[in-house]
């Protein structure tokens, strides 16, 4: 299993919107693209970030071209809404014990 953490900084006043866009988008990683999951988190000054689960490295790095138009259009739109993305760890599962 694979898992990539990130960093959003999301525009002030356009959370709301962010959080459906990336509940939206996330549902699309996983119906079309092999995507596992996320879980979105709101940290003490005010960024999100996101861990998400592939099955392998391979998938991730694939998985934005296998969304159909709208899925791409929302992903676009959900990045929109941010002042910086950032990847802050992509990495292997080494153990996992989380239920």
């Amino acid at each position: 299993m694979y898992a990539v953490i990130y960093q959003f900084d999301v525009i002030q006043g356009q959370e709301e919107d962010f959080e459906t866009l990336w509940q939206m988008v996330t549902e699309s990683f996983i119906q079309h693209a092999g995507g596992l999951g996320s879980r979105l988190h709101k940290n003490e000054t005010g960024s999100y970030i996101a861990y998400a689960q592939w099955p392998d490295k391979k998938a991730w790095e694939t998985a934005r071209q296998k969304l159909p138009k709208t899925a791409i259009e929302n992903l676009q739109r959900m990045n929109g809404y941010c002042e910086e993305i950032t990847v802050l760890f992509n990495m292997d599962v080494k153990n996992d014990l989380l239920k």
